[in-house]
């Protein structure tokens, strides 16, 4: 079994073929309950992760067609780390070769660009020679959804 919802059904999902073939069930998404459902259940019920941001498989941060290794997934991990310590929940760091672009809420802006100088320092460290903020925020699927988003570099 696996945690897709039903908004999943909508995003391009490179897993779900090789899911399908190993026959995984995906409960929540067969039922018909979405990630706002989902939360608001959690949340009626006590748990304590009712609001925790989503943390989708690091491939996701790597466009589809690219090869993913082990050395790329690293410098996603590394990446988002970094950022989460500097107080950012919802963060993705989309790997494009030696191109990294972060996508935050709209309302982490301004720390994102407060920190640019300690962020691209780091960035630069794990091999991102160009880091790029994207201004349509953070939005579950971008990859899939937007191949010309609005970008400022840092």
């Amino acid at each position: 079994m696996d945690g897709n919802n039903a908004d999943d059904a909508h995003d391009a999902r490179p897993g779900r073929r090789a899911a399908q073939e190993c026959v995984v069930r995906s409960p929540l998404q067969e039922v018909g309950l979405t990630k706002s459902e989902i939360r608001k259940l959690a949340r009626e019920h006590g748990l304590p992760n009712w609001d925790k941001p989503a943390a989708a498989c690091l491939s996701s941060r790597i466009p589809s067609g690219s090869r993913i290794t082990l050395e790329s997934l690293m410098q996603v991990e590394r990446a988002e780390s970094f950022l989460h310590a500097l107080g950012i929940s919802q963060v993705r760091v989309r790997h494009f070769g030696a191109a990294a672009r972060i996508e935050v809420e709209p309302h982490a802006f301004a720390l994102v660009r407060e920190q640019r100088k300690a962020i691209l320092a780091y960035l630069n460290t794990l091999g991102f020679l160009e880091v790029m903020l994207n201004l349509d925020g953070y939005r579950m699927g971008s990859l899939n959804a937007n191949p010309s988003p609005r970008l400022e570099l840092l």
